[in-house]
C-alpha cells in the first residue's frame, strides 16, 4: 500500500478541519484520489522536479504529486484552515512538501524552486486566467517553469487551445500558440467536485518552447493583437486604425486581407504584422 493511502480520505479532512469551500475564495474541492492521481500523470514525469501547486485546498492534488514521486513541492494557499491538513501530508512525506500562506498572485515562487520547474494546478476559478497570463509573459523567455497542467473551467480551456476561426479564438489563444504547445488532455464534469459548480472543467498541459514560434517583439504584438480583438467584428483595416495611419498598406505587405477580421488571422501573420508595424508604434 502506498504511503499516500495512509492518509485519512479527503472527506475525513475537510470534516476534521472544517474547510467547508468557500466560494469567494474559488474552491471546488476535487475529492477523488484516484482523479487527482490522474491529473498528476498528467504533468509528466515528476521525478527530479520541482512542483509548484496554486491553491492546494485540502491537498488532493497535492498528495497525487507526491504519490507520483516528485521531488518537492511548493504548496502557495490563501486559505490558513487548509494548512493543518497540508502539514499532515508533509509529516506524511518529510523533507518533499513546503507550504505558502498567501495570495499566489502576490507571492515570489522563482526563488523558492529548483530546476527542473513543473507548475500542476486545479486553480481557483476567480484567478486562473490572471496567473497563466503572467507565466507566459516574463520579463525574458524560456520562463522558470518547463510546463504547466492546469485546471479551468471548461470554457478558458477551449479558449486557450483555439484555432483560428473557432468562436473561442482570442488573444489567450495566441499568447498561449506563441510560446507553448498546448493542449486539453481531460475532461471533468461539475459533480467531480465540491461542491459541484455550475460549468465542467478540462486540464490543459502546456509545455514551454525554448523560443517563441515567431519572431515578435512581446509587448508590440499584444498591442496589435488586443487592437485587432477589441472589435473583433470590424475589417482590420478600421480595427487597427488606432495603431497608425497606412495601416492598409501594412496589411497588404504582410499578406493579410485589409477586410479580413481578427478571428480569421493565425499567429504567423499577426507576428508578421508586428514586425512591419514596430517602428512606427
Amino acid at each position: 500500500m502506498s504511503r499516500i493511502d495512509s492518509l485519512p480520505p479527503l472527506r475525513a479532512v475537510i470534516a476534521t478541519h472544517g474547510i467547508a469551500a468557500q466560494k469567494s475564495l474559488g474552491q471546488n474541492f476535487l475529492l477523488d484520489l484516484n482523479l487527482t492521481a490522474k491529473i498528476a500523470r498528467m504533468a509528466g514525469d515528476l521525478v527530479g522536479s520541482d512542483i509548484l501547486e496554486i491553491g492546494p485546498g485540502p491537498g488532493g492534488l497535492t498528495r497525487g504529486l507526491l504519490a507520483e514521486g516528485a521531488r518537492r513541492v511548493l504548496a502557495v494557499e490563501k486559505d490558513p484552515r487548509c494548512i493543518p491538513a497540508l502539514e499532515e501530508i508533509a509529516a506524511a512525506y518529510p523533507g518533499r512538501l513546503d507550504v505558502v500562506l498567501g495570495d499566489a498572485l502576490d507571492v515570489d515562487v522563482a526563488g523558492r524552486l529548483t530546476a527542473p520547474i513543473r507548475i500542476a494546478a486545479n486553480l481557483p476559478y476567480n484567478i486562473g486566467t490572471e496567473l497563466l497570463v503572467r507565466w507566459l509573459s516574463p520579463p525574458t523567455w524560456p520562463p522558470f517553469w518547463d510546463s504547466l497542467t492546469l485546471m479551468f473551467q471548461r470554457e478558458v480551456a477551449q479558449r486557450i487551445v483555439a484555432k483560428p476561426g473557432d468562436n473561442a479564438y482570442g488573444r489567450l489563444a495566441l499568447l498561449v500558440h506563441w510560446r507553448t504547445d498546448a493542449r486539453i488532455v481531460m475532461d471533468l464534469p461539475p459533480e467531480a467536485f465540491t461542491p459541484p459548480p455550475k460549468v465542467s472543467s478540462a486540464v490543459v498541459h502546456l509545455t514551454a518552447l525554448p523560443a517563441p514560434r515567431y519572431p515578435a517583439d512581446a509587448a508590440m504584438l499584444n498591442r496589435v493583437v488586443a487592437t485587432a480583438f477589441n472589435q473583433r467584428r470590424k475589417m482590420l483595416r478600421s480595427a487597427l486604425k488606432p495603431l497608425g495611419p497606412g495601416i492598409e498598406d501594412h496589411l497588404t505587405a504582410v499578406g493579410i486581407p485589409p477586410t479580413a477580421r481578427a478571428e480569421e488571422i493565425g499567429l504567423e501573420q499577426f507576428c508578421a504584422l508586428t514586425r512591419s508595424l514596430t517602428p512606427q508604434i
